[in-house]
């Protein structure tokens, strides 16, 4: 037996199921080539950056930051735009376009986790409904039924359990495969933003040599939400 009568035996239930699958593998083919894109050697980037900006090239550290397209670049380069406008209106840039990147990369994972609950609750449904026909062939029978008759309703029915499960697996695997890839990358920018403005504190302390007071501002490490 074919797949498509497979699918077809199952009942009005595996539509949902199929739209469900179309909707999963369009998120996950489209997760994969963003985060494939946002994958890049940040060490030497940020190596090649600090150089620039140890020189106060400003200029050729935004054409770097424009050169090579990954969330760090984006983020570093909002910064390098106020370069000289102080630590804490760079925080600030830093910060919204961390959370804008992190916000991007992770677009549409909530739809692919609620196709790996949903699935399977469709599948089960299915089944339900099918032991449910069955039942109604026992009772409108008298009771007095072929038992393959029972057994091929029963087996129909399960049908939509499987194709709810083919569907629900893989769309958990990737979904918790892309949340991890995610945490990955929030973990190099907030490590690079915090370089940055690191390296911005002290090129200042360089310029300016101030005297340190107790009640200087201190700023907290760049945390991403």
């Amino acid at each position: 037996m074919s797949l498509w009568n497979l699918f077809l035996l199952g009942g009005f239930v595996m539509w949902p199921i199929l739209l469900c699958s179309v909707i999963g593998l369009y998120i996950i083919i489209e997760r994969f080539l963003v985060l494939r894109k946002a994958k890049a050697n940040v060490n030497q980037f940020m190596l090649n950056l600090k150089v620039l900006l140890r020189k106060n090239d400003i200029r050729n550290a935004i054409d770097l930051c424009d050169s090579i397209k990954i969330p760090v670049s984006r983020i570093l380069k909002q910064g390098i735009l106020r370069y000289h406008r102080g630590q804490k209106v760079i925080r600030e840039a830093i910060e919204n376009a961390g959370n804008e990147e992190i916000y991007k990369l992770e677009k549409g994972l909530s739809i692919l986790a609620s196709v790996a609950g949903i699935a399977p609750l469709l599948g089960f449904l299915g089944t339900v409904t099918g032991i449910i026909g069955a039942f109604q062939m026992i009772q409108g029978a008298g009771g007095v039924v072929n038992a393959s008759d029972l057994a091929g309703g029963i087996w129909e029915a399960l049908i939509t359990t499987a194709f709810g499960l083919f569907v629900g697996i893989p769309a958990y695997f990737f979904y918790n495969y892309f949340v991890n890839r995610i945490k990955r990358f929030v973990f190099e920018i907030e490590s690079s933003s915090n370089e940055f403005i690191d390296l911005i504190q002290l090129e200042a302390e360089n310029v300016e040599k101030p005297t340190p007071q107790s009640g200087d501002e201190k700023f907290e490490p760049i945390t991403l939400k």
